[in-house]
This record gives C-alpha cells, structure tokens and sequence, in this order.
C-alpha cells in the first residue's frame, strides 16, 4: 500500500550513533519537534556488498542535506552491536567507519511490518512445531522515504536488493518539495533547483510546454 500523502509511522525504533551511543528514534517525532525534512533509507543486511557504498554515498551527500534542512538516518534490522561492529571497520575494508549519521536497529521489525518492506515470499503454518514458517529473507528492501517537516510521507521508492539507489535523485526531491512548499508552484519532468517551473492551471502547463 502506498504511504505517500500519509503520516509516517509514529513508532519510537533502536538505533546508534557513531559514537556507538544507544538511541531511541522516532521519525515521525523528529521531523515535527524539529521541523525538519527526514531522508530515511533502508538497506538489507550490515557487512554486505552494495549496501556500504550506499551508506558511504549518503555520507558525502550530508552536508548538502543538511544545507536544505534534512536529516538523514539509515535503517536495517541488524542489532546495534553489528552496527557498531560496522562503523568501526575501515572502509577499504567494507566497512562504513566514517559515517556519522544514526542507524535505526529494528530487531523486532516492528517498523518494516508496517511501511511492508520486508522480503518475504510467503509463510505456511507448520502443524508439527505450531509456527508460521516463512519464505524469503525477512530482511528489507532498499526503501527510501522523504518525511516532511509535520510528519507526512512526500516520497517513497523501493529497489530490489542489487539495485543501488542514485543519492543525487533525493537531494533533487528536497529541492523540489521545498520550492513547492515556498513557491506555490509546481515542478515539471527533470526539474532541478534554479530551472523554471509552473502554475498549476492550464495557462502554466501551456506557457511552460510552449517555452521547453
């Protein structure tokens, strides 16, 4: 189900900092005490392949975040030891040591259960042991949400495990959401910060399509 146009999760989840300080975050919370946009992205497991270069992407692209007013927090239902582990091992060695923004640790997957970004293929009740027992991974997607500054979800997206997400795509996204928050206008196809953009009407698609 699409979340875009809702609420975030108000649901409190485990993380750490690179301080390996023990945190308790809740994004909904965060993006409204703070008045704050969120970029909260998720990756699979900890101490795997594609997933360092992302993490290590959305670090270089911090500061930018922060210049338009965004918080960035990663996310995986690794615990917060392994995350520690992680961010003190050295990144050429596939570690993520020098990423300083926090890591959400949802064990219980309390809060991939309910944005259903979970891999999993099925469950069968299994008479013999009285458990569900599921298919798939149970780890999550590469889910990406933008949270607005009172908590509504403007963005989300989901790539499968391989796919690496483009960093610069959500800096663009911000952009665009601030100018229509302050501008009142929309924004067109490949829009980018300082390109023209339109009135919502008839005579704005008209004058933007005539002159593009």
């Amino acid at each position: 189900m699409a979340l875009v146009g809702k609420k975030f999760p108000n649901i409190a989840v485990d993380a750490i900092d690179h301080m390996g300080d023990y945190l308790s975050i809740n994004v909904f919370e965060k993006a409204v005490s703070e008045k704050k946009k969120v970029l909260l992205f998720w990756y699979p497991k900890d101490f795997t392949f594609v997933c360092p270069t992302e993490l290590h992407a959305f670090q270089a692209a911090l500061g930018e975040f922060e210049k338009r007013n965004t918080v960035v927090i990663g996310a995986s239902c690794d615990t917060n030891e392994v995350h520690f582990a992680w961010l003190n091992t050295a990144k050429d060695n596939g570690g993520i040591e020098g990423v300083t923004y926090p890591i959400l640790a949802d064990t219980n997957r309390n809060l991939a259960n309910i944005l259903g970004i979970l891999d999993i293929e099925s469950g069968e009740y299994n008479d013999e042991t009285d458990t569900v027992i599921l298919k798939g991974s149970n780890v999550t997607y590469r889910a990406t949400y933008l949270v607005d500054e009172d908590g509504k979800i403007f963005h989300e997206s989901v790539n499968d495990m391989p796919l690496g997400r483009n960093v610069s795509e959500y800096l663009r996204l911000v952009d665009a959401y601030t100018h229509v928050q302050t501008k009142g206008e929309v924004c067109p196809a490949n829009w980018e910060e300082g390109k023209e953009a339109m009135t919502a009407d008839r005579d704005g698609v008209a004058s933007y399509l005539s002159s593009n």
